[in-house]
């Protein structure tokens, strides 16, 4: 009676053991918003004008971009997975102050594609937090346009741009889960770290050659991102 009791007690630790483990989903695919601080890199407002012939106080620059996010994740057991990460932002990188008159400022989009491993911590409870370290390329491309202005001595052509460069983030976030299959990202934070050189980048675009001297050629970003993790 007794070894009947202790094995069916060890065969119950066992089924739930199994459970508990049978419990941690083996694909996860994450989709949402982005929000990006970018590193302008020692670009600033003064010297736009300077090398755009602009009055004083003519244009700016941009540093908060918003985009979107999605992700895949495998996970070999409870404790640790890998990523595949995606994404892109877009917005105007060159402002101008309203009073200036000026148009046609070019428009800028990145996109990128990371991978990864991910370490989670897994529990009875609906909270996951998890920490990530993400390599991989980044491609910034700058639209062709014309900027134009009562301020500027003579319309400056943008000619089209683009940049390859290696990229990663490091961070995390925490899971929240919901209801079974499906939890919120509330949120995930990183450290966006690229290899963009904006001397190259803004010589190629807005030309001739020696106007952007002495800018940074790699960007500490930060990128917050948000949505919603569905489990399988």
């Amino acid at each position: 009676m007794i070894r009947f009791a202790v094995t069916a007690a060890l065969a119950c630790l066992l089924g739930s053991i199994a459970l508990a483990q049978d419990s941690t989903p083996k694909v996860q695919v994450f989709g949402g918003f982005s929000f990006l601080h970018e590193d302008t890199g020692k670009l600033i407002g003064l010297t736009l004008d300077t090398a755009l012939r602009a009055p004083s106080d003519t244009f700016g620059v941009r540093s908060d971009f918003t985009g979107w996010t999605a992700e895949g994740q495998y996970n070999a057991n409870r404790w640790v997975g890998i990523a595949a990460d995606f994404g892109g932002h877009r917005g105007a990188p060159i402002t101008a102050s309203s009073a200036s008159g000026v148009s046609g400022l070019p428009e800028e989009s990145e996109y990128y594609i990371l991978a990864g491993p991910v370490v989670s911590y897994r529990n009875k409870t609906r909270l996951i937090p998890y920490v990530h370290a993400l390599f991989g390329w980044e491609r910034t491309s700058l639209s062709a346009n014309t900027i134009s202005g009562s301020g500027l001595a003579s319309p400056l052509p943008v000619a089209a741009t683009s940049y390859d460069d290696f990229t990663m983030a490091l961070g995390g976030g925490l899971d929240f889960k919901i209801i079974h299959h499906v939890a919120l990202r509330v949120p995930q934070v990183d450290y966006f770290h690229t290899t963009l050189n904006l001397t190259k980048f803004y010589d190629d675009a807005l030309g001739p050659q020696q106007l952007f001297q002495g800018l940074a050629t790699r960007q500490r970003n930060a990128r917050i991102s948000g949505g919603i993790v569905l489990q399988f």
